[in-house]
């Protein structure tokens, strides 16, 4: 099983109980795959509290729910986009705060695993999972570029030094979490995750990627694909221009545009990051000079034509 050596030498093994690690799951009218996350958590012999913070569902989101122990819900009347996952982890209490999507779930000590990390190293912000996809527990290719990346480890922290993570495989402290913000109201799923990471960075937070932490995502065969492509590259011009100096967010958007080729996907994400960019300029807030070197770091990782939602692979030079 991939699941095995959770416990393995790196932080102390130790069991998580309900003051330690509590679990967010976004979700919007998927109540069975909800239901199947929620069995899987449910089995963990870490029994984490959980929060389900409902964006305005139609379904029976509620009933699934209420026959769940140790779950509670948190009903929004509409569609709040990422930022309910904010309201999720102001709803908790425990120092850590693990995500869930919809459609997967921890595995059994990964989460006992995540806790004792961050209990070890008060240095690490967040740790982020190796993503198993589907019933044939294929590796996400993300995963796979943070574990072969170039980066070497940085002395006395486990793990591989990175710059980015999966929502999904999340295992965050909730207040270096609420200091930065969380996640941006404004952006919607689909590679919304760059600018939680930056904000993280550059408040002195390392993000480290740990093998041997596990999640299990079984995402649905009716996402939507083309438009979570125009959201990633949208999402991704808009972090470049709210982080980045103004020469090199050009550098980097006209990069990510190359990346995602001449498409109506591409079209479509361009404009809907343009009609934003009034928005974007009000709350625009370039890193800290350490940060932005860092980050001119992780560009040169990605290379010259980076795509939408490449971001998640940044990785953070050790040092």
């Amino acid at each position: 099983m991939r699941e095995a050596g959770i416990q393995a030498a790196g932080a102390p093994a130790r069991h998580v109980s309900g003051s330690d690690v509590s679990v967010v799951i976004m979700t919007r009218n998927r109540c069975q795959s909800l239901a199947t996350t929620l069995d899987h958590l449910a089995a963990m012999p870490e029994r984490p509290p959980v929060v389900v913070v409902d964006n305005g569902s139609t379904d029976d989101t509620v009933g699934v729910t209420a026959g769940a122990p140790g779950v509670r819900l948190v009903g929004l009347a509409s569609n709040e986009g990422v930022g309910a996952r904010n309201v999720g982890v102001e709803a908790v209490s425990t120092p850590y705060v693990a995500f869930c999507d919809d459609d997967s779930w921890w595995a059994p000590g990964s989460l006992a695993r995540a806790a004792g990390v961050l209990d070890a190293h008060p240095s690490l912000g967040a740790v982020t999972a190796h993503v198993l996809v589907g019933p044939d527990e294929q590796d996400d290719p993300t995963s796979l570029a943070m574990a072969g990346g170039p980066l070497s480890a940085v002395p006395g922290l486990p793990g591989v030094p990175v710059g980015g993570f999966l929502a999904c495989a999340l295992v965050v402290r909730r207040q270096a979490f609420l200091d930065v913000g969380g996640f941006h109201p404004a952006f919607s799923v689909g590679g919304e995750e760059a600018l939680l990471a930056i904000d993280l960075l550059d408040a002195g937070w390392a993000l480290h990627y740990l093998p041997d932490v596990v999640v299990h995502h079984h995402p649905s065969p009716a996402h939507h694909r083309s438009g979570r492509r125009r959201r990633q590259l949208r999402n991704e011009l808009w972090t470049l221009w709210l982080r980045r100096p103004p020469g090199r967010a050009t550098h980097r958007s006209l990069a990510a545009l190359r990346g995602a080729g001449m498409s109506l996907d591409t079209a479509g994400g361009a404009v809907a990051a343009v009609r934003g960019l009034p928005w974007v300029l009000r709350h625009r807030r370039r890193v800290r000079p350490s940060t932005e070197a860092v980050l001119r770091a992780l560009d040169e990782a990605r290379g010259p034509r980076a795509t939408a939602g490449s971001h998640r692979l940044w990785r953070r030079p050790a040092g």
